[in-house]
């Protein structure tokens, strides 16, 4: 079944958070993900939650999305936007 990242992104330094968006795309494919919204418009429909940029990437199954957080690249990548970004993000299983 796949499984979904769902990350909510506050970015606070634009040119450092550019390194970052040029690391991941390499790391999502690599385990074999893809994304499914990068960024773009918001509404809140329900609740207080007020997201920043909503990312949602799609892998084959949670181990693969695992496997992807937990990954070289991806550690690269997360050095690089430590400072440029706030992060929250979760992995759910899907139907």
């Amino acid at each position: 079944m796949p499984a979904y990242v769902i990350a909510d992104v506050r970015i606070t330094d634009s040119v450092a958070y550019e390194r970052y968006k040029s690391l991941t795309p390499n790391a999502i494919a690599k385990n074999g993900g893809r994304f499914l919204s990068r960024g773009g418009q918001t509404e809140v429909l329900e609740g207080g939650w007020q997201p920043g940029r909503v990312v949602i990437l799609e892998f084959p199954d949670y181990a693969a999305a695992k496997a992807f957080y937990d990954s070289p690249e991806y550690k690269e990548a997360r050095e690089a936007r430590k400072d440029a970004a706030d992060f929250k993000m979760i992995v759910v299983d899907g139907l």
